[in-house]
């Protein structure tokens, strides 16, 4: 059966830095729960689900009110699998169980500043690509950065830019490392979410921040607490 679309939220039990950090309280309420939440609020979805290998968040995951229908595998619950490879298990276990989905956006569960607004806007670009990828500008031109020489002296990667205006150089984008959208037989026929028709989805700097440590938990709940008063 072909259905429209599904989230798919990726949450695997292990993490190095920041113990149990898929469901550590952020401003809270586990983190999860605020992709949950805003794949849920968008009405997009035929079904938002949660892909893990614990017990204890797809307890939280439930309560939040996504599925877990499959636990993940051992295979892509490791340090190596890629968030590729989840997706495309994931799509194969509901192919088994005769259910096909012509999109899907990808969450991930550390992204508080996922809204279901975002989600909408993104979805809809769907209808003139096959992906859609949140990105957020370089803070700092990356063409003006210095490097170590091998007598540990700093030269610049670039010396011909050394006096090039910000506002003339080529601007840089990154990964928000939040979301995917994807149209499913692409992602199929590639194995990625990284397709020749990829377009950006800009995001404030405000609103973007890599959780890697407990310095970056407590920006991203500063951020997200401003990010909140904005809009009310």
């Amino acid at each position: 059966m072909n259905e429209s679309s599904i989230a798919i939220i990726t949450a695997r039990g292990g993490s190095k830095r920041i113990p149990r950090k898929n469901i550590k309280e952020f401003c809270g309420k586990p983190i999860i729960t605020y992709s949950i939440e805003a794949a849920l609020h968008s009405g997009l979805f035929t079904e938002v689900m949660v892909s893990t290998d614990d017990e204890e968040i797809a307890r939280i995951a439930e309560q939040a009110g996504a599925k877990v229908p499959f636990m993940r595998s051992g295979e892509n619950a490791g340090d190596y699998a890629s968030t590729d490879d989840v997706l495309l298990e994931v799509l194969d276990r509901y192919r088994k169980q005769g259910r096909e989905f012509e999109t899907f956006c990808c969450l991930y569960p550390t992204a508080p500043f996922v809204t279901a607004e975002k989600l909408q806007k993104a979805m809809q670009m769907l209808e003139k690509a096959d992906s859609v990828m949140p990105v957020v500008a370089f803070s700092y031109p990356p063409q003006r950065c210095v490097v170590l020489n091998e007598q540990g002296e700093l030269r610049m990667k670039w010396p011909e830019h050394a006096k090039t205006r910000s506002q003339d150089l080529e601007p840089y984008y990154h990964d928000c490392g939040q979301f995917y959208c994807c149209r499913t037989k692409p992602f199929l026929e590639y194995g990625t979410t990284d397709l020749p028709h990829m377009v950006p989805f800009f995001v404030s700097e405000l609103e973007v921040q890599d959780i890697d440590n407990q310095d970056d938990w407590e920006i991203a709940e500063l951020k997200y607490r401003k990010m909140k008063a904005e809009k009310k």
